[in-house]
């Protein structure tokens, strides 16, 4: 049994070598007579996996240690009797992380609480739903839109899109990339959304680049409107807008669901989904691939409020460090991709130990992710 792994999956090969020959490649460079000779492919979303790679190959699974999954042509795959599995929700509670620690840096940068701001969360998926738990934990409002949920008859208090763009302080986009059908969201930002938005709002992008009309944006940048605006994907990977990255105030390499922990998770999942492929009794879970933090714990005296919760988080993630180095590296030919590829080892908040002495504070920490505990001394 051959297998090709991403070269940039971690741990794939201490953990697919239990079920065959591992081989390490390249993923935006997969040569077809590397897939001529493989059973099953391990990929990240630089590589687009459709007939134009595989057909000819000896290829019958294909994992993605990814949640999106729009580099991957699933209908073609299930023609051809491929096996296919991804990583749904694996970097879920990192793309949250991120969010939050752009919205408090942007919060002590700019002189506002985010108790005084709605968030309004489009698509409320794995990541969404996560984000307005915690958003909900702080005590911060919240609107939902996800139209196919809405359809479906999920239960929530579904709102349109419009309503978040008149209403919402911040919009913050989690929906997967769809070029077709009634909720496509590719340029789902056009200029006529940015035209209705009002200004000084806040507006992120984490999920795919291509929901934001990069082009749209950067016009209406230079056309003087004023928005806050976070980006961590572009239009297009790995070549982006320089000029747009210099007008954002956070830009960041794609990076945001880069924790240890979920790109653990992700491979996790594809491991024990092409070991249940294979019938293989081959399992591993999470415990296995967690360092210990190199903070630890720390102490935290009196109400756990939003300036509180500053440090705890830029202690763990601060997304200042990401976009300086976006900033230094862009332009140069393939510093996007380096900057993915030798990312430093961060880690999620569940990795620090939180003690307090504000019981109350201790509990919305741990709403909050963290591992805390209340002590009275």
């Amino acid at each position: 049994m051959k297998i090709l792994v991403d070269e940039n999956i971690p741990y794939a090969q201490a953990l697919f070598s239990r079920l065959g020959k591992v081989k390490a490649i390249t993923g935006r460079e997969i040569l077809t007579r590397q897939l001529l000779q493989a059973d099953a492919l391990m990929v990240r979303s630089v590589t687009r996996v459709d007939s134009a790679l595989l057909d000819g190959s000896r290829i019958k699974f294909v994992g993605t240690a990814t949640a999106g999954t729009d580099h991957i042509d699933q209908d073609w795959l299930a023609k051809v009797g491929i096996g296919f599995s991804a990583a749904p929700g694996c970097n879920a509670i990192a793309v949250v992380e991120y969010v939050f620690s752009s919205l408090l840096w942007l919060s002590q940068r700019d002189g506002f609480s985010l108790l005084d701001k709605t968030v309004g969360i489009i698509g409320v998926g794995n990541v969404g739903s996560r984000l307005h738990q915690r958003l909900d934990a702080f005590g911060v409002r919240t609107l939902l839109c996800d139209p196919p949920l809405a359809e479906a008859g999920a239960p929530g208090n579904w709102q349109p899109l419009e309503k978040l763009v008149a209403e919402a302080d911040v919009l913050t986009f989690h929906t997967p990339l769809t070029r077709d059908g009634p909720y496509a969201t590719w340029h789902e930002v056009d200029s006529e959304l940015l035209a209705a938005l009002p200004a000084n709002r806040i507006l992120i992008n984490t999920c795919r680049g291509a929901v934001v009309d990069n082009a749209a944006l950067l016009q209406a940048l230079e056309g003087g409107k004023k928005l806050s605006v976070v980006l961590d994907v572009w239009e297009p990977e790995p070549v982006l807008l320089l000029s747009l990255l210099a007008r954002v105030d956070i830009g960041t390499a794609h990076i945001a669901g880069y924790t240890l922990d979920g790109k653990a998770r992700g491979t996790i999942q594809i491991f024990n989904a092409y070991s249940n492929f294979l019938a293989s009794s081959e399992s591993a879970d999470l415990t296995s691939f967690s360092p210990r933090s190199a903070i630890g714990h720390i102490r935290l005296h009196g109400v756990i409020d939003e300036k509180a919760l500053r440090w705890p988080v830029q202690l763990v993630y601060d997304v200042r460090r990401d976009d300086t180095a976006l900033r230094a590296a862009a332009g140069q030919p393939g510093e996007f991709d380096r900057l993915r590829k030798h990312y430093f080892e961060r880690r999620e908040w569940s990795s620090l130990c939180v003690e307090t002495d504000d019981s109350v504070g201790a509990d919305k920490l741990i709403q909050l992710g963290f591992s805390a505990c209340h002590c009275s001394d």
